[in-house]
């Protein structure tokens, strides 16, 4: 699949100011061909070279009296073979360029470059169409070697050569209006002939598109009336214009583009209403599935409608861009792989509808998309964006190994492969997913670029990764390159596929020559001729190969395949002379109308005791089979059957046989596969049916997977699907985001642990869940796995209420009791169990903890553990199964301990629990009668409200009811604890998690713990305990202080206050008593440890003084003032 990595580059476009009436010159037409990039805008032409390298290699541009002559450039289009040029001017001119190539090769570095030379551009022909007089709107080109095909609006099509004729045209035929079946309807007819038509397309309805696909044969024809035409051609191209029938009509509700993807016979539609609609052209162009932007917040009002569709090049995905704002690349199966636009939201501050003037700087194509068009390798993305400036976005894009064709599958290493380099999907230290960027040698690169293949081997530590010509190994452990040493060599190669069989790497060699294809056998120890281990011609074009243990599989078309065995005989070292035997086992020809295959690849001998030699020494008998449609069959080698086993897949993994043993957690799955249904995996079976699905999505909807994510493949060491998403970072230094691919990781430890179970393999899933024991979010898979079984024990109840509510209690040995009897083994036990819990209905509970463990027991667990957190989550459960009364006592219980551990936070929500609790279990008469006050107080429970300090807030225990006091008594003995010992910022966080009503508290106990003894001892003693020299401690004093002055407790607000060295607050007590000031001023005085004090007493004795002398100053002037009397 494909990712998009860095900045997007804009490519400079020039425009000639002797031409440009108008502020820009618009780019009518942009497609890459052969390494070579043509742009024709309105009023000139440019050729580009797009490889390694992005340089101009020629231009043409038409003069003024030219343009104003015969209008500007409309259409475009370029023929296969890069040598010819037509387009069509706004006035209905055509004009045919062609392309010289001058041989005088490029200069980069000072060095002469293998790619493209410099052109020129020439115009050869000017011819002045036969619709010109009618004024016609035309729409775009299609073409084959010869001949060229151009849509008008009056709903004829003409046929143009490339000698600048036009022979004829011609309008489709079309059934009456009444018998056009709508799109939504799968029961598409087929249309009469030309000459048996009773009446054609109305005039009305023009061509606004046409896409032809020389591979199917098929014209599409798309209509202004929203009708779209799929046409059959002659196979002697374009020119058979009486050959061209239109076979099927349809409608659609607002189509405006379409683009076919030939090989997986799809055809997308774009809308008006901002949705792209794929078709499967296979089965009568059914809807398969619609794909939009919708889920992500944006509708058409934010992105407009759909402008342009263009698939990759292998047709796995297509790119999407709108009128509005933006280009988005998706997969096949509907995985959103890349997004320009940025997620801020439906009716957003940057959205076009509500500031259409803003221009976003950090969004590519803020302006709209007008085209988008793949390169030949489908590494680079072009798109033309429309306003405020017409230029040229590329964005650069990186192809995961898709498991297709004829390179194997990496699977102990997840990669993605640009033009020039290697992005290595692993793990770092703390077990999170990281992607390494290798770049490949500039000595290799830039004679062979760009890479096409890049495979791992089995182990992991080598990859081989091959570009045009030659191949080179590189070392991951040693972190260094092989290479060939003689070029010559290596420029020999042509690489078409690689497998890695053990320490050798096959290389399937295309020899051009003599259009022969080989496999040659190279050690990877040893890049050269005189190392080649065996040479083996092949009988034809492979179409897919694969390797297990010491078996090759190449298939030819149309589906003949062959197994050769590999014998290595000697030791595969520089030392020795290995030598390599290649014989062929087995032949099979497969008459099939099916499409053919895209991947195949064996499926490993499953035994039930699955040795590692058995399984080297036993042939492969089975296959899988990935078609280019999508469809995923098993082959049998011996007689040839297929069976299907599903469809809309687009990759798998064979997990079997493929892993070391020792570190293989999925040993027991046979493969997985990804598609429009999400992730499945399958397991083996022995009985009589081998092939026994589970769907991921149906069991286990947590395992979807994210549409923004796409899985690459399998980690097997940790057990997780390894999936690749798109990521945007921004710099103000850069005028686009820079787009990061993001691995993320997705566990299946827990499907595989239940499927174990259901096998009866508790031993196996026991030894399985202890080697993921040390493995990431370990805990999480062990509850997802609780949490699936007892759902689907729900389920099973609901469907069957008393037989499985007496089946589960008496057999004891339900897949629920072998889960728990699995987790048990775990000390996360008690907190998956609690947590699936609290993630289930409480009415199923009993079900749940007849198989886990009574409640209360599990909860004495937990306290003996002293694991408080968890404790207090099996409190509701033993409020539902035990009663409130136990309940109520195991809380209480609870709240001392968290208490005396100072988990304040805790203990404050056991209070609010709590009390609310009793209050309703005092409500209930029918209870409270038959139970004493004491008894009653005693047993509480925890409660949400947040109303305790108006419960708890009174001067008797006399007042308030027994809950109330009960729960009022064990804070106040805490506080009393706490006071006692001048645990002062204890204190604070208790008041402050536990809503205790302090103020009160201290009115009662001013002569009691809270009382001090004198200050000099009070103000060192509480010195050392809040440790003034941190911003916590002197918040909790300042907390204190206000408390203090809220009951008036000199003592403590002295002792605070000169902590705090509030002198406001001091000065305000002092002065108007002055006794309390002199002992204060002696104390300070005389004891050397307040001699820190000694600037505050100054202070305080300079304000004090100010103060008296100001109030002598008012009694004289009143004493002076004889008015006054």
């Amino acid at each position: 699949m494909y990712m998009a990595y860095g900045w997007p580059q804009a490519i400079p476009i020039e425009s000639d100011a002797s031409t440009s009436s108008s502020p820009s010159d618009r780019v009518v037409y942009l497609k890459a061909i052969n390494r070579l990039l043509l742009v024709v805008s309105s009023t000139h032409l440019e050729l580009w070279s797009v490889s390694q390298h992005k340089v101009r290699l020629g231009k043409y541009f038409r003069d003024a009296d030219s343009v104003e002559r015969e209008g500007e450039n409309l259409q475009a289009i370029w023929s296969s073979d890069t040598k010819s040029i037509a387009v069509l001017t706004s006035s209905s001119y055509l004009h045919i360029y062609k392309i010289h190539f001058s041989g005088k090769r490029l200069v980069i570095g000072g060095k002469q470059t293998p790619g493209p030379v410099l052109a020129n551009i020439l115009l050869v022909i000017i011819e002045k169409a036969p619709f010109s007089e009618k004024n016609l709107v035309t729409c775009n080109f299609v073409c084959d070697s010869k001949n060229m095909l151009l849509g008008l609006s009056d709903g004829q099509i003409q046929l143009v050569s490339w000698n600048g004729e036009f022979p004829s045209s011609f309008r489709l035929c079309c059934q009456p209006p009444h018998a056009v079946p709508d799109v939504s309807s799968t029961a598409l007819i087929e249309a009469t002939s030309v000459q048996e038509s009773t009446q054609c397309c109305p005039r009305s309805s023009a061509i606004i598109q046409l896409e032809l696909s020389s591979q199917l044969r098929l014209l599409v024809v798309l209509f202004s009336s929203c009708q779209i035409a799929l046409c059959s051609i002659s196979k002697k191209g374009l020119k058979q214009t009486q050959s061209i029938k239109a076979e099927r009509w349809f409608n659609t509700e607002d189509a405006v583009c379409a683009s076919v993807a030939s090989d997986q016979q799809i055809l997308a539609v774009g809308c008006s209403r901002g949705v792209v609609e794929l078709y499967d052209l296979a089965e009568n162009a059914t809807l398969l599935r619609t794909i939009s932007l919708y889920d992500w917040g944006y509708s058409k009002e934010d992105t407009g409608p759909v402008s342009c569709i263009a698939w990759t090049p292998d047709n796995c995905a297509l790119a999407v861009g709108w009128k509005f704002r933006g280009v988005t690349v998706w997969s096949a199966s509907g995985c959103r792989l890349m997004c320009t636009i940025r997620q801020t939201g439906l009716g957003s501050v940057s959205s076009p509808m509500v500031k259409p003037n803003q221009d976003l700087k950090f969004e590519p194509l803020f302006g709209g998309t007008s085209q988008v068009h793949w390169d030949e390798f489908g590494y680079k993305l072009y798109a033309i964006e429309e306003r405020p400036l017409e230029r040229i976005l590329a964005f650069s894009f990186g192809k995961c190994c898709l498991n297709r064709g004829l390179s194997g599958t990496s699977y102990a290493r997840q990669i993605i492969y640009g033009d020039d380099r290697v992005l290595i999907i692993q793990p770092d230290d703390t077990e999170e997913l990281k992607i390494m960027h290798l770049n490949l040698p500039v000595s290799y690169i830039s004679q062979n670029w760009p890479v096409l293949h890049v495979v791992a081997s089995k182990d992991g530590m080598y990859l081989a990764v091959a570009g045009v010509h030659g191949l080179i190994l590189y070392d991951l452990r040693f972190k260094k390159w092989r290479v060939f040493g003689d070029v010559t060599q290596e420029q020999k190669i042509e690489c078409k596929g690689l497998l890695w069989l053990g320490k050798i790497i096959v290389v399937c060699n295309y020899i051009e020559s003599s259009n022969t294809y080989e496999l040659l056998f190279y050690p990877r120890y040893h890049l050269d001729q005189s190392s080649l281990l065996y040479r083996k011609t092949l009988l034809g074009k492979p179409i897919v190969m694969d390797v297990l243990q010491d078996y090759i599989l190449v298939t030819y078309r149309p589906f003949d395949v062959h197994i050769f065995h590999v014998k290595i005989s000697g030791e595969l070292s520089p030392s020795s002379t290995p030598i390599l035997q290649l014989s062929t086992v087995r032949e099979l020809s497969i008459m099939t109308a099916k499409s053919h295959p895209a991947s195949m690849r064996f499926i490993p001998e499953f035994t039930a005791e699955n040795t590692s030699e058995k399984n080297n020494s036993q042939q492969p008998s089975r296959c899988l089979i990935l078609r280019a449609n999508g469809e995923l069959s098993v082959i049998d080698l011996d007689d040839g059957h297929e069976q299907l086993l599903s469809n809309s897949v687009e990759l798998f993994w064979v997990t079997g046989g493929h892993f070391e043993e020792k570190s293989n957690l999925i040993e027991e799955v046979s493969w997985l596969d990804y598609g429009h249904q999400g992730m499945q995996v399958w397991y083996p079976s022995p009985g009589v049916d081998p092939f026994i699905q589970e769907d991921f999505l149906q069991l286990d909807p947590e395992l979807e997977f994210d549409r923004e994510v796409y899985p690459l493949g399998l980690l097997p060491n940790i057990g997780v699907v390894v999936g690749v998403s798109q990521r945007m970072s921004f710099s103000a230094c850069s005028e686009f985001p820079c787009f990061e691919p993001s691995p993320q990781a997705q566990t299946i430890l827990h499907c595989l642990l239940r499927h174990l179970l259901q096998r009866g393999k508790n031993e196996e899933a026991l030894r399985l869940a202890c080697l993921s024991a040390e493995k990431p979010h370990f805990s999480h898979c062990l509850e997802w796995l609780l949490f699936t079984v007892f759902d689907a024990e729900i389920s099973r109840q609901n469907a069957t209420k008393d037989q499985l509510s007496s089946g589960m209690s008496s057999s004891g040995n339900s897949l629920l009791d072998k889960t728990c009897r699995l987790i048990k083994n775990f000390p996360e036990y008690l907190e998956v169990v609690v947590s699936v819990a609290r993630k289930t209905d409480g009415r199923h509970w009993a079900d749940l903890f007849s198989a886990a463990g009574r409640s209360t027991e599990l909860f004495e667990e937990c306290f003996q553990r002293r694991w408080y957190r968890t404790a207090a989550c099996y409190i509701l459960v033993i409020a539902k199964l035990e009663g409130p009364a136990v309940s109520q006592y195991c809380a209480l219980r609870l709240l001392q301990a968290t208490l005396d551990e100072s988990l304040y936070e805790l203990a404050g929500e056991l209070v609010r629990f709590l009390l609310r609790s009793g209050r309703e279990y005092e409500n209930l008469a029918t209870e409270s009668d038959t139970l004493s006050p004491k008894f009653l107080g005693y047993f509480l429970f925890r409660s949400t409200s947040h109303k305790q300090s108006s419960d708890l807030r009174s001067n008797s225990f006399k007042e308030l009811s027994p809950h109330i006091a009960s729960v009022k008594n064990i804070l106040e003995s805490h506080a009393t604890h706490l006071m006692s010992g001048k645990e002062l910022s204890k204190l604070v966080a208790f008041v402050k998690g536990t809503q205790f009503d302090l103020v009160e508290y201290l009115q009662r106990e001013r002569q009691g713990s809270a009382r001090l003894e004198n200050f000099a001892s009070g103000l060192e003693l509480i010195g050392q305990k809040l440790q003034m020299d941190t911003l916590q401690s002197r918040l909790d004093a300042e907390f204190l202080l206000a408390h203090m002055c809220s009951v008036k407790f000199k003592e403590w607000i002295v002792v605070l206050a000169t902590l705090l060295r509030r002198a406001e607050v001091l000065v305000d007590l002092f002065r108007y008593d002055l006794r309390l000031w002199n002992a204060y001023s002696r104390t300070l005085q005389s004891h050397a440890a307040f001699h820190d004090y000694l600037d505050l007493l100054n202070m305080l004795e300079e304000q004090l003084a100010s103060l008296s002398n100001l109030k002598l100053q008012n009694g004289s002037a009143a004493v002076s003032d004889p008015s006054s009397s």
